[in-house]
């Protein structure tokens, strides 16, 4: 029976220069020993594993690029290493955890369709370690995603968070592409009830730049931090 290749979901830093701080020995001893890898971004993938592992040569390596605008056929064509020749392969995300709000995990889809072994490593996560110091419910939590660009959509979409956090006693996690967080924030302040509170977790695990805050929406009211273009996690609660 033909040999089978292990894909494993390697984790990467959310903060630059943090790597010695928050990846494992086990997830560089993995990447030292694959040729192959399966990225969302080929730049910031080449640069993660020469930071890592700096004595690889990159240009031995193979990293094929599947991102939120890959067909299936294409996500199924980056298995065929695996498949056909039993290689093993590394997912990576342009950051933190492959397969949580990343097209990795259309990846990952087609590997359990064809028998390949999943191996996840524990690494950083911005959803979790931003609902970890928000103080929120973590019994009962949803992940929204990204908002919604549209302005009329968007207030709906935050009205109908705010009403899901209500009825079901549930944390409300979302997300917004980082040049438009400071448009974000206003919203939510404009849009939210005053007692509802907004958890803010910008640039995790940064050592000088990391902000996680939590606090009413009347008392952001008072003053919004100016996180333009920073990665960022939202979070609201009762």
């Amino acid at each position: 029976m033909k040999q089978i290749g292990t894909l494993y979901l390697i984790p990467t830093v959310l903060a630059e220069g943090t790597a010695d701080q928050v990846i494992s020995p086990q997830v560089k001893d993995t990447i030292r020993n694959l040729t192959y890898f399966i990225v969302e971004n080929l730049r910031t993938a080449r640069r993660y594993v020469k930071s890592i592992c700096p004595e690889l040569v990159i240009e031995q390596l193979t990293f094929v690029q599947i991102d939120k605008d890959s067909t299936p056929a294409q996500v199924q064509a980056s298995l065929k290493p695996l498949l056909e020749q039993g290689k093993d392969a590394g997912i990576i995300s342009e950051a933190g955890c492959p397969g949580v709000a990343d097209p990795g995990a259309e990846v990952v889809k087609f590997a359990h369709q064809r028998s390949v072994k999943v191996v996840p490593f524990a690494g950083p996560s911005a959803i979790l370690l931003s609902l970890m110091g928000s103080g929120f419910n973590g019994q009962n939590f949803a992940f929204y995603g990204y908002i919604p660009i549209e302005r009329a959509q968007r207030l709906q979409a935050l009205r109908n968070l705010e009403k899901e956090m209500q009825q079901r006693d549930q944390t409300q996690i979302f997300m917004e592409t980082p040049y438009r967080n400071n448009k974000l924030l206003e919203d939510l302040v404009q849009t939210l009830s005053g007692s509802t509170r907004l958890c803010i977790a910008a640039n995790i695990t940064s050592p000088e730049h990391e902000l996680i805050q939590t606090k009413t929406i009347a008392d952001w009211k008072k003053g919004l931090p100016n996180i333009h273009k920073q990665p960022a996690v939202f979070l609201i609660y009762s």
